[in-house]
């Protein structure tokens, strides 16, 4: 499933929770500029999925209509198909490295506290390994029973590899990882197109202005 399509599965699923949502609401919801969550409801509205009612003259609410209802349906089966195989891929994609770690007496962290975090900690009690830390770009809180630092603090533990524990491929962990002082060689994100780009530089001019 793209991008845009996981947006509109989750505009509809807003919209369907809370018909008085507001745009800014749902801005916040979707993580996006107002803007482009007014782009992407408007363009739902067009395509006759959800349908504006004036409820009083200066309010509105939004309703997700039958036709809307059936596109929701089969967004959620697609999004489901394609979990089901992310996850298997990503299971065994992972397991693999971390077989290797337990054989090497490696220390490994966690960042990250979301569902992709619970399956990497499934995956290293399932090899025999604990998390030495668990990672969040804020601390104070508990993931598993485990407390959670924050990232500023990674220099206070040991550790030999840390899993990128997100499925998202526009996070910018990796990069706020190394922005951090994390060595890249310990990144292990569970999404190859989750690895920072990296930049190069353009070649040098010379006196008369050419490359």
């Amino acid at each position: 499933m793209d991008l845009e399509a996981h947006r509109d599965l989750r505009l509809l699923e807003a919209v369907h929770q809370d018909s008085r949502v507001t745009q800014r609401g749902l801005a916040s919801q979707l993580g996006m500029a107002l803007g482009l969550a007014n782009i992407y409801l408007k363009r739902m509205i067009r395509k006759g999925f959800i349908k504006v009612v004036n409820v009083q003259p200066n309010r509105i609410s939004y309703l997700v209509t039958p036709r809307g209802i059936a596109e929701k349906a089969r967004l959620t089966y697609e999004f489901m198909d394609y979990s089901l195989h992310l996850y298997g891929e990503v299971r065994q994609h992972l397991r693999a490295a971390l077989q290797d770690c337990a054989a090497a007496g490696q220390r490994v962290a966690i960042c990250g506290r979301g569902e992709a975090a619970e399956l990497a900690y499934l995956s290293l009690k399932e090899t025999g390994l604990e998390p030495v830390a668990v990672f969040d770009k804020e601390g104070g809180r508990e993931f598993l029973g485990i407390p959670v630092c924050a990232l500023a603090d990674h220099a206070q533990y040991e550790f030999d590899m840390i899993v990128v524990a997100t499925l998202d491929p526009s996070s910018t962990w990796c990069t706020d990882l190394i922005g951090a002082g994390v060595p890249e060689t310990k990144l292990f994100p569970l999404r190859k197109q989750m690895a920072p780009v990296k930049k190069t530089r353009p070649p040098a001019r010379g006196k008369n202005g050419h490359r």
